[in-house]
């Protein structure tokens, strides 16, 4: 499953879906896809994981320059959403949330 291509272990993970949402097929055989989905869940995530890293963004200046930049999620997260000037409260370090 490691060389699976991501497209591919997606389609494939669609297609368990679909077939253990149909109810048609035997316990045992859902108990198999259904671990199989979780694998190629995995395997997919940890793609997508890695291509975002790989993500570059292009980020203009104010005279109009453009420069290339490595991705920074966390710098993305901090900066204020459009038509909101405050900056996000973070928690301190001890406190927990769900969301």
């Amino acid at each position: 499953m490691a060389e699976l291509k991501f497209e591919d272990g997606l389609k494939k993970l669609e297609k368990i879906v679909d077939d253990l949402e149909a109810g048609d097929i035997p316990l045992d055989e859902a108990l198999e896809k259904y671990e199989e989905g979780i694998k190629l869940s995995r395997m997919c995530a940890k793609r997508l994981e890695l291509a975002k890293k790989k993500v570059e963004i292009l980020l203009k200046s104010d005279d109009g320059t453009v420069e290339l930049k490595p991705f920074d999620e966390k710098d993305a997260e901090e900066k204020p959403s459009q038509g909101s000037g405050k900056k996000k409260k973070q928690k301190a370090s001890g406190e927990e949330g769900l969301f």
